[in-house]
């Protein structure tokens, strides 16, 4: 793929993304993960200090699936939607057919009442390959969050 191509085709992969989760089409976020993937979601001090745990992990995308009937049956919170506003991805290395890609994100969360507060900042550390019906999908996303704090339960993907 040329860069320009590239490029195109993951910031629409991150604009298709994001908007599932804010239209609460969460029933099509795990399509966007090949079937074995990892989904973490971590912060950047854990991150720069080496660790595993992550406030959310999945590595498959059975688990994704498994997560969002959860979410749908099974977990109470309080009920909230995203907007995420995603910035142009950087393309690290494409080797093999699999492309390593960071991009910024920005997250306001809108509550039920209209209120809206800056969730998370951080960046999505990507690596993305093409699958056999010629999209990409997302093999490992770690998503690295600016802040140590969450102020409520990480329920809806980020």
């Amino acid at each position: 793929m040329t860069s320009a191509e590239l490029l195109f085709r993951l910031a629409a992969l991150n604009t298709h993304y994001a908007n599932a989760i804010d239209a609460d089409r969460l029933e099509d976020w795990p399509g966007f993960f090949e079937e074995v993937c990892l989904y973490k979601i971590t912060t950047a001090e854990n991150e720069k200090r080496g660790y595993a745990a992550g406030v959310v992990y999945a590595d498959s995308r059975a688990m994704l699936s498994d997560r969002i009937a959860a979410l749908r049956q099974a977990n109470i919170y309080e009920r909230h939607s995203y907007r995420h506003i995603i910035g142009t991805p950087s393309v690290r290395s494409e080797e093999e057919g699999v492309i390593a890609a960071e991009t910024p994100f920005l997250i306001v969360r809108i509550m039920r009442d209209g209120k809206m507060d800056l969730f998370a900042t951080g960046v999505y550390r990507d690596r993305v390959s093409q699958a056999a019906d010629g999209e990409l999908r997302v093999a490992e996303r770690i998503v690295v969050c600016d802040s140590p704090r969450f102020d409520t339960l990480v329920a809806i993907p980020v």
